[in-house]
Parts: C-alpha cells; sequence; structure tokens
C-alpha cells in the first residue's frame, strides 16, 4: 500500500494524497506538506509548463506525471536537476528560491493524482490585512517599515516555504525558533526589561527591547533572566477567516526582498 498525507489546505479544505513512489524509486522525503503542492502548482505552471506541458508530459522520454525520473530518483538529485540543468538538452537551469524549490519539488512528486488546489488568496488584499486587521508592522519590518520587535519580513516569501509560512501563523509559539523566543530580565538595580533576543553566549545577551532599542547586558549583573515560551503573536487562525488567511499567505510568499 503506499503512503498517504493528509492535511488542511490554505482554503481549509483536507486534502489526502497517495506519494505514489514507484518500486524501486527511493525518496529522501517521507511526506509532503499539502500547502507547499498547491504552492508549487503555481511555480510550474510559471517556470515549467511551457515546455513540459501542463501535464508534464509535452517532452520526448520525459514523463513527469509517472512518477520515474531516471536522473531524479531522490528529491536531492531533482533539486539539482532544477538547479543545474542537464548539459546538452533543453533542459535549463532555473533559479528558484527556496520556497519556490520546496513547491515544485513537492508538486513535480505529486502530479500523478488530481488535486482539488484551493486558490492559494490574493496578494493585494493579503497586504491590507497584513498592514491592517493583521497588524503585523506593529512587530515586524518590511522593507524599511515598522517594528523590529518581529524578525524581519522583507524577504520572507523567498526563506520560508509556503507551509512554514502557514504553520507560523495557525501556531506561533509551537513554530518559535528559539533564537526569535522574547526574553525578561531583571536588571541590578531592579529594572525590568523584556524584549526578543537577538544573540547570547555564556556571559551576555544582547536584546531589542520593546521599544525596538538594542541593548546588552553582562549576566553576571542580572537578577534574573527568563525565556519567554509563549509567542507574543497571535494565532491568526482564530482571527481571520480561511479566505483572508489565504489571502495573507498569498502576500507574504510574495516577499521576495
Amino acid at each position: 500500500m503506499q503512503p498517504r498525507i493528509c492535511g488542511p489546505m490554505v482554503g481549509g479544505a483536507v486534502l489526502c494524497l497517495s506519494l505514489g513512489i514507484g518500486q524501486g524509486y527511493a525518496q529522501d522525503h517521507a511526506e509532503y506538506e499539502p500547502a507547499d503542492i498547491e504552492y508549487g502548482r503555481s511555480v510550474y505552471l510559471e517556470q515549467c509548463a511551457a515546455c513540459h506541458g501542463e501535464d508534464g508530459d509535452a517532452v520526448a522520454g520525459v514523463d513527469l506525471r509517472g512518477g520515474r525520473l531516471r536522473r531524479a530518483a531522490l528529491d536531492r538529485e531533482l533539486i539539482q536537476v532544477i538547479r543545474n540543468g542537464i548539459p546538452g538538452t533543453g533542459m535549463l537551469a532555473i533559479d528558484l528560491d527556496t520556497a519556490e524549490m520546496t513547491g515544485i519539488v513537492a508538486y513535480v512528486r505529486n502530479m500523478t493524482y488530481e488535486i482539488d488546489v484551493a486558490t492559494l488568496g490574493d496578494a493585494g488584499r493579503g497586504r491590507a490585512i497584513f498592514e491592517g486587521a493583521g497588524d503585523c508592522l506593529s512587530c515586524h519590518r518590511l522593507q524599511g517599515r515598522g517594528l523590529r520587535t518581529g524578525p524581519d519580513l522583507t524577504r520572507i516569501g523567498a526563506v520560508r516555504p509556503l507551509s512554514a509560512l502557514r504553520r507560523s501563523l495557525l501556531d506561533p509559539t509551537g513554530t518559535m525558533r528559539p533564537i526569535d523566543r522574547p526574553v525578561e530580565l531583571v536588571t541590578a538595580d531592579g529594572t525590568r526589561v523584556t524584549g526578543r533576543r537577538l544573540n547570547e553566549d555564556t556571559y551576555t545577551v544582547q536584546i531589542l527591547d520593546d521599544d525596538a532599542r538594542l541593548r546588552s547586558f553582562d549576566k553576571a549583573d542580572l537578577r534574573e533572566f527568563h525565556v519567554i515560551a509563549q509567542s507574543p503573536m497571535p494565532a491568526y487562525g482564530d482571527r481571520l477567516d480561511p479566505a483572508a488567511l489565504a489571502d495573507l499567505l498569498a502576500y507574504l510568499v510574495s516577499l521576495k526582498g
């Protein structure tokens, strides 16, 4: 029996797929995120369909839908083919960022099956949510605007897969990187300071406080120092309906720097 994955699509629908791993064609991915498959379809249609066709069988001797790629049995091999091309053939090198590469690999590996692809959303509406109801600039920096208490999002669409962005919106605490966890400290004179940790070693810690000031402290001089497990970012699944969430994701994935 072939393995299956199930998960929520960006628009709220549930998608279940067979991975379609052909016998003798080992994969180095255990599963593919539905959100990445969805995004990968749009990347494929833009970057690959002109030569390979929408169904992946327009090039003689190459059937992407068949799941058996002689030069790319493993995902890392497929990435190399996409990134470097194949000398002496019509397969040219394609320059893709992290999100695009993750998506296109996920989609190519699942082209065999009919996918009920939900609309990713409208980036223009997503920008309005980002700057308005989402209140994202109150913490995040974007192209020189906003505060620095959260990670800079100027290139977030280039360095994070769509599935990771979606998880961050739905479960900010569970997906928060350790270095991004907020901290609370008490100085020798009793002043309580909170902010985002930027760097830490055995003896010192540097933070961006809640007033967006860069501050450095010697740990030996602190009365208290705590890393806060709870993310200050709200869970947007509770704030936005599925359509608005899809719009916000479309805007975030468009942020390439």
